[in-house]
C-alpha cells in the first residue's frame, strides 16, 4: 500500500498518534478509581453557618446555637425560621448584622440584660457581631433578627 502522505507529513501524524495514545490512560479512568482523594472539608466550603451565643436572656432562651443555612441544618430551635430571617434581611451592598449607626436618636427604652453576640460565616463574608437590648434603636436591630436571636417580652 502506498502512502499518500509525504515523509514528514507522516512523521508529524505518527507523532500526533502516539500522544494522543500516551494521554488516553489519564483519562480512562475516574479520579476515585486511580486512587484521587477529594480536597478536604474547610468550613468556608460549607456554606453559611453562624454561631449564636445569647446571654441574660433567661431560662430556655440563653446558650449556643449553631446555624447553618443553604442547607439548613444545626443546633438551634429554629433553624428554618433563622435562615429566613438572615435570608430576608440579606441585600447587596449592606451588612444585615450592621450595628446601629452612631450619632442615630433613640428612644431612651430599656428592653433588658439580654445580650447576644453572632459569629462565623454570612454570604461568604465574616461575621462578629454583638446586640443588646439598651435602647429603642438596638431592640429594634434585635427583633429584626428573631428568631435568629431569641424573641424577648414572651414566654421561651
Amino acid at each position: 500500500m502506498d502512502s499518500v502522505l509525504p515523509g514528514a507529513g507522516r512523521r508529524l501524524l505518527l507523532a500526533s498518534l502516539s500522544v494522543a495514545a500516551s494521554l488516553v490512560p489519564l483519562t480512562a479512568l475516574p479520579a476515585a478509581a486511580a486512587g484521587a482523594v477529594p480536597p478536604p472539608d474547610r468550613p468556608e466550603d460549607q456554606g453559611d453557618h453562624l454561631t449564636v451565643v445569647v446571654r441574660h436572656a433567661g431560662a430556655g432562651r440563653d446558650g449556643t446555637y449553631e446555624v447553618r443555612c443553604h442547607p439548613g441544618a444545626g443546633r438551634h430551635p429554629d433553624v428554618a425560621g433563622a435562615c429566613r430571617v438572615l435570608d430576608e434581611h440579606t441585600r447587596w451592598g449592606r451588612d444585615p448584622f450592621a450595628p446601629v449607626p452612631d450619632g442615630t436618636a433613640c428612644t431612651m427604652l430599656y428592653g433588658g440584660p439580654a445580650t447576644a453576640r453572632v459569629t462565623g460565616t454570612w454570604a461568604g463574608r465574616p461575621v462578629d457581631a454583638s446586640y443588646d437590648r439598651g435602647d429603642g434603636c438596638e431592640i429594634g436591630r434585635w427583633d429584626r433578627m428573631v428568631p435568629l436571636l431569641p424573641r424577648m417580652g414572651g414566654p421561651a
